[in-house]
């Protein structure tokens, strides 16, 4: 297929939009949304169709300090309903500053859609007996074990920072809007789509969809809306500038190119953490395998020159 009409999914690094080095004010988030949105205008001016995707960590951890600060004053909101509502907020503003964008660049005509997805999940999945998925706020210990007792939650210690909430985080198996969004980004729409993982639900039985109490991974649900959307290339944006061996020690490597038969060797071998790398490596490894051509992990403050290869690391199939 020609390089003008290639599909492509971006996924944003949820400190993308709400950076840890200033106060998360939607001002702010603005501002970086306008700065992190630059490399899908280029996208599109290489002839690209796209789907956006988005992380939203930051954002669900304040709307559960909004739901604990308004206890017993307002109803609580399961973890589902804070996942839609931050999906929708999320998507107006990266769906604005696009329009903005591609005003300012004259691309007036391209139109742009906030869709808040569902995503199946396995209810069965053993991640969802065994959470390991922080969210929300740093506690102390005693703090984090009465809101355990009072909640029902589980907690466990965060780094020398504290303790936190964990929650299941189950593997996505299916996009339930994905005709609808391939329909739109085939179309040329930009499509913002399974913004933070997107919803976890599963069926019943009888085909009733039910949510779940817990998170998806968003580059891995990304790897499953590139999939289903019949994308060609997979565009995860991050801090790091490329994909390193031994990363952090005096044997860095950082690694230009790598074929998924190495990329899944060396996550086996630990050169890639659950917490950091891992599951963006494990995402680009699903979605080469299942039929995608390429997978760029690039910093996001890079992405443009990554395209043209001066940063990056370019994941290609065996």
């Amino acid at each position: 297929m020609s390089e003008e009409s290639r599909i492509g999914v971006v996924a944003l690094g949820g400190n993308a939009i709400s950076s840890p080095d200033e106060p998360d004010t939607i001002a702010n988030q603005f501002r970086h949304s306008r700065s992190a949105l630059q490399g899908v205008t280029e996208l599109l001016h290489r002839g690209y169709r796209l789907a956006v995707s988005h992380g939203n960590g930051p954002q669900v951890g304040n709307a559960l300090l909004r739901v604990e600060l308004s206890n017993s004053r307002a109803p609580e909101l399961p973890l589902g309903v804070i996942v839609a509502d931050t999906e929708g907020g999320m998507g107006y503003m990266i769906e604005q500053c696009l329009q903005n964008v591609f005003l300012r660049k004259g691309y007036g005509k391209i139109e742009v859609v906030t869709l808040v997805t569902q995503v199946l999940v396995d209810p069965k999945d053993p991640a969802l007996a065994n959470p390991t998925k922080f969210i929300g706020q740093f506690y102390s210990e005693d703090e984090a074990k009465q809101k355990a007792a009072e909640s029902g939650w589980t907690v466990k210690p965060n780094g020398s920072r504290g303790w936190r909430r964990v929650v299941g985080s189950p593997m996505p198996l299916e996009i339930l809007n994905r005709n609808v969004i391939r329909s739109l980004v085939h179309a040329g729409t930009v499509v913002i789509a399974a913004g933070g993982g997107g919803i976890p639900v599963y069926r019943e039985g009888d085909g009733w969809l039910e949510g779940v109490d817990a998170v998806i991974d968003k580059d891995r649900a990304s790897a499953v809306l590139a999939r289903d959307i019949d994308a060609h290339d997979l565009f995860i944006l991050t801090a790091a500038p490329f994909v390193s061996l031994n990363y952090g020690t005096p044997e860095q490597i950082d690694l230009r190119t790598l074929k998924a038969s190495d990329a899944r060797r060396y996550l086996d071998e630990g050169h890639f953490p659950d917490g950091s790398m891992g599951p963006k490596i494990e995402a680009a490894i699903k979605f080469l395998r299942e039929g995608g051509q390429r997978v760029l992990i690039c910093d996001l403050e890079r992405f443009v020159e990554s395209l043209d290869g001066q940063s990056g690391t370019w994941i290609i199939p065996d």
